[in-house]
């Protein structure tokens, strides 16, 4: 919940060096509702605009919230669902998320789908067994590789400056990437997984580096385009 129309300048600005340095990634930023129209307009196709959440409904009795496809009808490209203040804030179920994936597929828009463990979960030994968990109740069947896309975002790491060792990323994306391949064979192999905790400019070529780390979703250090900038810079270098 962060963004006006003034900050509308830091997503040019980002645009502008895309262009300026074409990095070798795919480069979205997910705006507010309230600002996709605008950030669509000011990006002009230079880096994609997705929306943060949507309904699993096409449309109906549910004031204040925003369908699939009106964030397709703004110019969205994709859409985050399952974000862990989601279910934490909002209580939702992997049913819900799993709702809300099937609804933004049917609308055209790339899913990033989020799972991630607490840190009570992580400090039992829980963490792997939650998140295969959560990729088998939050997927919905009829996925697509390329309009999926998978982050893990370990609860404990978000916003705290704390991230998970290099050992604890590869082992919970390696167990990802197993479960997708369990479930959807050859397609989960193409799956993109996402690390997203913490990641900054100074940990991210760590990071990205690291084996079935396919990005990065990037909380705080995407505000301002300087910090966003340098995390992108840093794929060229991995």
């Amino acid at each position: 919940m962060n963004g006006l129309r003034a900050q509308l300048g830091e997503i040019e600005a980002i645009a502008a060096s895309v262009t300026a340095k074409p990095p070798l990634a795919d480069i979205l930023i997910c705006t507010p509702a309230t600002l996709i129209d605008r950030a669509v307009q000011v990006a002009a196709g230079r880096i994609g605009i997705g929306g943060q959440d949507c309904h699993s409904a096409t449309a109906g009795a549910f004031t204040g919230d925003v369908s699939a496809q009106m964030l397709k009808d703004a110019g969205a490209s994709s859409v985050i669902v399952g974000h862990s203040e989601r279910r934490q804030h909002h209580g939702e179920t992997d049913a819900m998320v799993a709702a809300k994936a099937n609804a933004a597929w049917g609308a055209g828009l790339l899913v990033i789908l989020c799972i991630g463990e607490t840190q009570s979960q992580r400090g039992d030994g829980k963490a792997l067994a939650v998140c295969g968990d959560q990729i088998a109740g939050s997927l919905p069947e009829g996925l697509s590789s390329s309009a999926t896309a998978l982050a893990y975002e370990p609860l404990w790491a978000i916003g705290t400056g704390h991230i998970p060792t290099a050992q604890q990323i590869m082992q919970m994306h390696a167990h990802i990437r197993h479960c997708l391949e369990l479930r959807l064979r050859t397609e989960g192999r193409e799956v993109r997984i996402l690390y997203g905790g913490s990641v900054k400019p100074s940990n991210a070529h760590e990071i990205l580096a690291l084996p079935e780390v396919g990005g990065a979703l990037i909380g705080g250090a995407s505000l301002k385009a300087a910090d966003f900038e340098a995390i992108i810079r840093v794929v060229s270098k991995t």
